[in-house]
């Protein structure tokens, strides 16, 4: 049965457009948007099947989605334009911003280290720490402030799958008294007219799409994935088993509770014009809005990190903040960063190219290694019809 996909489609990229059609046909898409921003203008917006298959509701142009770790990407602009402006600097300490960060002898590790998966935190050791805790926002930072490091800090890095977004968070709370979501919105959001919030307002409720469990269509491989990071003898499942279960990815994320809270590593909810724009606008003007100059770009996406990432057991590379080239497969230029996020959505830069891209949807879809083709093959349809067009 064929989706009827809505929106726009510049000259030259219909490739993409029906990439994204076949990804519902082929691939089991359920609900989702992708848009793909050239320079200052979007070339490729679009959006098909249903926000929440139970009550049929379609994906309209004004749907929201969970794109989980893609927050991390908008986190890591809001941190980098506090570095522009002076009121961050990576290479301080970050107890300089908040000084109870320095118990168990952690007062050394810089900024940078934080933003980057060197911290030796990305597991929180507390097993008191509940969902009210977490969306209480408090007591999760004080839980990490008060701990030791799971390893030597900037000795190697590990993927701070939560934990990036709580410390990263309350660093831009420390420096400029916003909450995370409210320096967001300010900063970010507000200036570039973007659908995209750090903490759902309950009057947008209806506009967010209902996430969607994993689908496998093997029974062996969900068995794996499900006790990889389930395993508490593990650095991966020590970080993806809590506190309290946050990581799973089950109904939680449907409810109130997870929509609202403030999570700048995880829980981003936003459609996919808004992360393609918030790049483009890193990359050079957008309606008269610049996120970061060129200087800064160039700084965030220096390499930090690199190889083996000792949680996920992967090659991964990090900037200040930023996912950078390899994560995102054979295609982009080697100076691209953003972030991708569990389950298949995605959003990047790629300066070289002048292109921005991102892809969010409902149908979470989780591997062990391979690379999502939903993703992947919209990414090699925008990178082909670049070259066509040119």
């Amino acid at each position: 049965m064929s989706t009827e996909v809505h929106g726009a489609v510049a000259p030259g990229f219909e490739r993409v457009r029906d990439e994204f059609a076949a990804n519902f046909s082929e691939h089991g898409d359920v609900g989702a948007a992708c848009c793909v921003y050239r320079g200052g203008d979007a070339v490729v917006d679009v959006w098909a099947g249903l926000a929440d298959p139970a009550a049929t509701q379609p994906w309209s142009r004004d749907t929201i989605v969970i794109v989980f770790s893609c927050t991390k990407g908008v986190t890591a602009v809001a941190a980098n334009q506090l570095i522009e402006r002076g009121l961050l600097d990576p290479d301080a300490p970050v107890s300089e911003y908040w000084p109870e960060f320095a118990q168990q002898g952690k007062g050394a590790i810089p900024v940078a280290w934080v933003l980057s998966h060197r911290a030796g935190l990305a597991a929180i050791d507390d097993p008191n720490l509940t969902l009210d805790d977490v969306a209480a926002w408090h007591p999760v930072v004080e839980a990490i402030a008060a701990q030791a490091p799971n390893w030597e800090p900037g000795t190697t890095h590990g993927y701070h799958a939560r934990t990036y977004g709580w410390m990263t968070g309350e660093l831009i709370r420390r420096v400029t008294g916003l909450m995370p979501g409210a320096y967001v919105a300010q900063e970010i959001a507000g200036p570039l007219d973007l659908d995209f919030v750090i903490g759902v307002p309950e009057a947008w409720e209806s506009r967010v799409a209902r996430l969607l469990p994993p689908a496998y269509d093997d029974p062996e491989l969900e068995r794996l994935v499900h006790e990889a990071l389930r395993d508490p003898s593990t650095m991966l499942g020590r970080v993806m088993g809590g506190p309290s279960g946050l990581f799973g990815y089950d109904d939680m994320w449907n409810t109130r509770q997870m929509r609202g809270a403030q999570l700048p590593s995880s829980n981003g909810h936003g459609d996919a014009h808004s992360l393609a724009r918030m790049y483009a606008a890193c990359l050079g003007d957008v309606d008269g809005v610049r996120l970061l100059a060129p200087d800064t770009v160039t700084r965030a996406t220096e390499v930090r990190s690199s190889g083996t990432d000792c949680v996920i057991g992967q090659p991964l590379s990090f900037g200040l903040g930023f996912a950078l080239a390899p994560t995102y497969g054979p295609v982009p230029g080697p100076r691209t960063f953003g972030h991708s996020g569990a389950g298949g959505s995605v959003a990047f830069a790629d300066p070289d190219a002048g292109l921005c891209f991102a892809y969010v949807m409902n149908q979470m879809r989780l591997s062990m290694s391979e690379q999502d083709p939903r993703g992947q093959r919209l990414i090699d349809a925008a990178y082909a019809s670049l070259a066509a067009v040119a």
